[in-house]
């Protein structure tokens, strides 16, 4: 019998699909205004998952077609120990074959045209 892969990655780590799903339920005003621009296929007619789980870590927006993870950095990222955990967690991803894209959640808010471009680029439209 052929098994087939599960689009988590085949992990099944307690508590991180309903931290995904409190995730989605409290954004950040940064990741609700990006949401709204990257879902339903509206850049580039490319479809993104939001809080989608890699291993151990969950990303903010995934593209599978592009193998792109994008993350949205408040505060808590400028922490040291927070960033040795990004780190990490970027290098993870890059492992499994991900770009990592990160923007401050300010850039979002305050300079979304810049931020869609930079998307936009990586995804070949520019």
């Amino acid at each position: 019998m052929k098994r087939l892969a599960h689009y988590r990655g085949g992990y099944q780590i307690a508590g991180l699909l309903e931290q995904a799903r409190q995730l989605r339920s409290s954004q950040t005003r940064a990741e609700e205004l990006l949401w709204q621009l990257l879902r339903n296929r509206q850049l580039l007619g490319f479809k993104f998952r939001r809080q989608h789980q890699f291993g151990d870590y969950v990303a903010d927006f995934y593209c599978r077609k592009a193998q792109l993870v994008i993350e949205c950095d408040g505060p808590v990222h400028d922490d040291r120990k927070q960033t040795q955990h990004d780190r990490a967690r970027d290098a993870y991803l890059m492992t499994q074959g991900l770009r990592v894209l990160r923007f401050r959640n300010e850039a979002v808010l305050d300079d979304t045209e810049s931020v869609l471009e930079q998307i936009v680029k990586y995804l070949g439209g520019e």
